[in-house]
C-alpha cells in the first residue's frame, strides 16, 4: 500500500508550491509583475533597507516596468502618490513614462508632480540617466515650463527651498521667459542675476528687509518657510512668529526646536500649537501619516508641554478615523521580529528616519484594536509573543507597548499555528510584516523550495474551520514576494500610509475580490 504519510488525502483547495526564495532564504510566492510594482512604488523610498540596498530595488523597479503596460505604470504612479502619499517612485514612474509613453506623462504630470519637492526629485532622476537618456527632452521641459508658470509668485519663492537640484538649477536648465516685471525680478533673485528690487514680490521684499535688519525683534517676520530664517539672529519674539505662521506639519516636526527657543514659556502660545495639531482639517490637509504622529509623541522631550502631547493624540484619532469596525472576530497579527527593528523608509546617510517598521506594526495593530474592541492582537517573532494591551488605551500607548517587545527572527505560520491549536473560530485576520518568513520554511537543498509555505497549510488548517474567514496581509517593505498567494480569500496589500484601513474596510465589507488591490490601483482614472 501506498505511504499514507506522503499520500494522505487533502482537504480543502489543492495548495500553491512556493516559487521562489524571500530575501532572508525561507520558502515563499512571488508576486506578478503588478503586484510587485505596486508593493514597491507604495513601500520603497529607494534608501537600503534591511535585506535590499536601494541599488537593488531601483533595478527591480526598472525590471517591473518593462514588464507592464505604460497605462499601468501611469496608474501606479498616481495611486503611490495620491493614496500613498509616497515621493520618490512616483516621481521615478514619471521618468519611465518619459521614455516609454510622453502622453501617458503629460496626463498625469500635475497630479504626481504636485510640490517643488517633487518636481525637484523628477529632474533629478532624469538627470541621472537611469531611465536610458540624461536630458529632460522636447516634453518633460515643456511640462516643467507649465508647471512654473501655473504657480504664482509667492509659491515658486516659498517653494525654492530645496537643493540638488535646486528650485533656481531647474529655472536655469528651461529658461522660462517671465510674464510680468516681478516674475522677471524673482527669476534674477533666484538665479542670482540683476534684478529691480522695487519689482520683487511683497513677500520677497518682506524676507529681504527681515534678514537685513540689524535691530532683532522690531521688523516682522515674514511668512516663509522655515528653512530661509533658522540661520538668522532670531529672538523668542521671533520664534513665537514663526511658530504662528508654521504648516501642520513643520509644528510637528519642530517641537523641541520651540522648546529651545523659548515658544513654550507663553501658555497662549501652547495653545497656538495645541490646536493647530489636532485641528481636523489641518491633519487631513497635510496627508498625515498616523506613524509621523507616533514619531512625533516618542521624540518630544521632557520640557515639551503636557497639553501639546495631548493634542499629538487626538491628531492620532483623526489620522485613523477611517480604521473600520469589522462585525465579527478579528485577529491582528503584527510582526515585531529583528528585521522590523530597521527604519520604515530605509538606511539614508544623515538622515534615516527613527520610525522603525515595528513602529508601523504596532501602530496598524494598536488603531484597529481601538475600533475593535473584541479584536485580538498576537504579535510574532520566531514564535508568539503574549502581551496584554488594554483597547480602552490610547493608540500611543498600545503601539508603544507592542513595538518594545523582545525581537527574534522571523515565523509568519507561528499565530495561525497558534490559533489552530486553540481550535479558534474568526471572520477577519491580518498581517502587518515585511513577509521575510524564514524559520518555518526554510529552502534548504536542491528541492527545498516544492512545497506550500508554512503560512498557507496552516491557514488551509483555519480556513476549515472558518471557511468565510479572510485574511489580509499587508507588507511595509519594498520586497517581491508573499508568504500567502493572492486569491480570493488572501489579499496582499502593502504600503504605511492609513489608505490600508481603507482596503482593510473594503475586505471587512465584503466588497472584496481576487486582486483586489491591483483592480483598486487599475481603477484609478487618468
Amino acid at each position: 500500500m501506498a505511504s499514507k504519510t506522503l499520500f494522505q488525502s487533502i482537504r480543502g483547495m489543492i495548495l500553491p508550491q512556493s516559487n521562489c526564495v524571500n530575501e532572508a532564504g525561507g520558502r515563499a510566492y512571488a508576486m506578478p509583475p503588478k503586484q510587485a510594482l505596486a508593493q514597491y512604488a507604495a513601500t520603497g523610498c529607494l534608501n537600503a533597507t534591511f535585506y535590499a540596498s536601494a541599488e537593488d530595488q531601483l533595478a527591480h523597479v526598472l525590471t517591473l516596468c518593462d514588464q507592464v503596460e505604460p497605462e499601468f505604470i501611469a496608474r501606479v504612479a498616481l495611486y503611490a502618490r495620491e493614496k500613498g502619499c509616497m515621493k520618490d517612485l512616483p516621481a521615478l514612474l514619471c521618468a519611465v513614462l518619459s521614455v516609454k509613453s510622453p502622453g501617458l506623462l503629460a496626463e498625469i504630470f500635475e497630479r504626481v508632480i504636485d510640490s517643488p519637492k517633487m518636481l525637484r526629485n523628477f529632474v533629478q532622476i532624469m538627470r541621472s540617466g537611469v531611465v536610458g537618456r540624461k536630458s529632460l527632452g522636447t516634453l518633460p521641459k515643456r511640462l516643467i515650463l507649465q508647471w512654473i508658470e501655473s504657480r504664482t509668485d509667492e509659491q515658486l519663492f516659498v517653494g525654492s527651498v530645496g537643493n540638488d537640484p535646486s528650485l533656481a538649477d531647474i529655472i536655469k536648465m528651461i529658461h522660462p521667459k517671465p510674464a510680468t516685471e516681478s516674475r522677471a525680478a524673482l527669476f534674477g533673485y533666484l538665479i542670482g542675476r540683476d534684478y529691480n528690487e522695487a519689482e520683487l514680490p511683497e513677500l520677497v521684499r518682506q524676507y529681504l528687509k527681515f534678514k537685513r535688519n540689524t535691530n532683532p525683534g522690531k521688523v516682522p517676520v515674514p511668512d516663509v518657510p522655515f528653512q530661509l530664517l533658522t540661520s538668522l539672529p532670531l529672538t523668542s519674539k521671533d520664534w513665537c512668529q514663526i511658530a504662528r505662521n508654521a504648516s501642520w506639519q513643520m509644528t510637528r516636526m519642530n517641537l523641541n526646536t520651540f522648546v529651545r527657543h523659548g515658544v513654550f514659556e507663553k501658555q497662549e502660545m501652547i495653545a497656538v500649537v495645541a490646536n493647530r495639531l489636532r485641528n481636523p482639517r489641518q491633519v487631513q490637509r497635510a496627508k498625515a501619516f498616523p506613524y509621523q504622529l507616533l514619531a512625533a509623541y516618542l521624540n518630544i522631550n521632557a520640557d515639551v508641554p503636557a497639553e501639546i502631547g495631548e493634542s499629538l493624540q487626538d491628531a492620532m484619532e483623526i489620522a485613523i478615523s477611517n480604521v473600520p469596525h469589522v462585525n465579527g472576530k478579528v485577529y491582528v497579527f503584527p510582526d515585531i521580529s529583528g528585521s522590523m527593528r530597521s527604519p520604515i523608509t530605509g538606511h539614508r546617510a544623515g538622515a534615516t528616519s527613527k520610525v522603525r517598521c515595528v513602529d508601523v506594526a504596532a501602530l496598524v495593530a494598536a488603531a484597529i484594536l481601538r475600533r475593535n474592541r473584541t479584536a485580538e492582537v498576537i504579535p510574532f517573532e520566531s514564535n508568539i509573543v503574549k502581551c496584554v494591551l488594554n483597547p480602552r488605551d490610547s493608540v500611543m500607548t498600545n503601539a508603544n507597548k507592542l513595538s518594545s517587545l523582545p525581537a527574534g527572527g522571523t515565523n509568519c505560520s507561528a499565530p495561525l499555528i497558534h490559533l489552530n491549536a486553540r481550535k479558534a473560530q474568526g471572520d477577519l485576520l491580518i498581517y502587518v510584516s515585511d513577509n521575510e518568513s524564514w524559520l518555518d520554511s526554510p529552502c534548504y537543498g536542491r528541492y527545498g523550495g516544492v512545497s506550500a509555505t508554512e503560512t498557507m497549510k496552516q491557514w488551509q488548517l483555519f480556513k476549515q474551520r472558518n471557511p468565510q474567514a479572510k485574511m489580509i496581509c499587508i507588507d511595509i517593505q519594498p520586497y517581491a514576494s508573499t508568504q500567502a498567494t493572492e486569491r480570493a480569500d488572501i489579499i496582499n496589500v502593502a504600503g504605511f500610509s492609513d489608505q490600508v484601513f481603507q482596503l482593510i474596510a473594503d475586505v471587512a465589507q465584503g466588497r472584496s475580490s481576487e486582486n483586489h488591490w491591483v483592480n483598486q490601483i487599475e481603477q484609478m482614472k487618468l
